[in-house]
This record gives C-alpha cells, structure tokens and sequence, in this order.
C-alpha cells in the first residue's frame, strides 16, 4: 500500500463519503489515478464506490475497521513487526491491526509462516511476496470472517508458535483484555495454548471500553503495541503487571 492510498482512507475517515473529482484535487493528481487507488482500496474490502464518490462504511466488517484511523493502525504494526524475524512462524488472531501487522509481515519478512484463524487476513495477504499461510479450520462466523469452535482448536495443536498476536475490543484492571464474543474469545485462549508469548495490538481508545467476555488475563501477556494516548493508569497498570508497553506517536501521522 502506498503513501497515497493511506492517504485516502485517512481523507475518508474523515468525511465518509467524498466526490472522486475533490479527492484528486486534494491529492493533486488526476481522475484517473484516484479511480486506480480507489479500485485498489475497494478490491482489498477498504472502501466502497459509488457513482462519482469514494466512501467508507461505519459498520463492524473488519475491512472498514481497518480502513478507519488506519495511519495509527499502521505505526502500531510496523513496530510490532519489528519483533519478528525472517524465517519465523507466528500465530494471529483477527482484527484491524493484526490484519495490517500480517500485511506487513508478508510483505517485508522474508520466509515467514502465518498460522491463523482469519479467512480475512488469508485473503487478504493472498498476493504478498514472501508470506505462507496457514488457514486453521472449525466453524466460520461469516461477519468476522474467522474460524472457531472445537475444530480449530484441534487444528491448533499441531502447531507452536513463539509469538500470538491478538487484538481486543476492552480493557479493565479487574478482568484484563475483553472481547465481544464468546466463541471468539474461547478461540483466543485456546489458540493462546500453543504460544510462548502473547502480544496484543490496540488503538489506545480500546482502554476506555470494556468487552463482555474475558479474553487474556493481564498477566499472561507479554507486550501491548498501542499509541501514545493509552491512559497514563491503565499503562502504569501494565508495567506493574509486568507488561511491556510500546507506543507510537499519533504526531507521526
């Protein structure tokens, strides 16, 4: 993805929905090459077209998540990413982040293996130069696009990762990371099983909300990628816990 398609989802964050003449004037280049950036974006499930207009939808599919704050999303990846070396097997669970971190794995680490539950990140990574996939099976929830349930689990135990990296929907002192669902979550803590460290990757607003089902205690996780707006209790927290805090400048955007 180049400097220029972030760009857009960054102007389409912003105002949802915008005319494809106005967004080549803003970007200073022609009709034609927006409509190229755009075709791009919305082939990758990031942007919706509409006669004459570029918009971005507000729903929880995972590639409008994505798309929304999508410069922060990415900072968080690039330095999560930094911690994996080339011929590597991880495991990643689904979510905005995790799907940009997988991105960016593929595309720079060379002879990498991704074991996930994720037919979105599968798909989405399809044409990546250097990354192999391993799509775990079970039971498919179509909205999320991830695969849970006892046979996943099954599928798991075959493979052992050094690292896990999870996204989260809450966060609270009192029962840790939090997600939405509970087949998910389920999911989460089983595939968690088979790796040595845990790692979660969060926008910093994530610690102002609280899911409805316990995800991973605080003390099993190793290391949080977030922004620098992560509330000053909630990090101090995780230190204390002995949770390793890495945050990103949003001034870098």
């Amino acid at each position: 993805m180049t400097n220029r398609h972030t760009k857009i989802l960054e102007i389409l964050s912003k105002y949802q929905r915008i005319e494809v003449s106005i967004l080549a004037e803003m970007l200073e280049v022609s009709q034609v090459t927006v409509r190229k950036d755009l075709d791009y974006l919305e082939d990758r499930d990031l942007i919706r077209r509409e006669h004459g207009f570029a918009c971005i939808d507000t729903g929880d599919d995972i590639g409008k998540r994505m798309a929304r704050h999508y410069k922060v999303k990415h900072l968080i990846a690039q330095k999560a990413a930094e911690t994996v070396e080339d011929g590597e097997t991880m495991m990643i669970e689904s979510g905005s982040c995790c799907a940009i971190l997988a991105e960016e794995i593929a595309n720079t680490k060379r002879d990498i293996t991704i074991v996930t539950n994720s037919v979105f990140i599968a798909n989405h990574i399809r044409y990546a130069p250097y990354g192999k996939v391993i799509l775990l099976g079970g039971y498919y929830l179509g909205e999320s696009q991830v695969t849970v349930g006892p046979i996943t689990q099954k599928s798991s135990a075959d493979f052992f990762s050094d690292k896990f990296f999870i996204g989260t929907d809450g966060f609270t002192e009192k029962f840790g990371f939090t997600g939405k669902d509970y087949l998910r979550a389920q999911t989460v803590r089983d595939l968690a099983e088979q790796a040595r460290q845990i790692i979660v990757l969060t926008e910093s607003e994530k610690f102002f909300h609280q899911g409805v089902v316990g995800l991973i205690n605080t003390e099993d996780v190793r290391a949080v990628y977030t922004d620098e707006k992560i509330p000053a209790d909630k990090e101090a927290f995780l230190l204390e816990k002995g949770v390793s805090v890495y945050k990103v400048k949003i001034d870098e955007q």
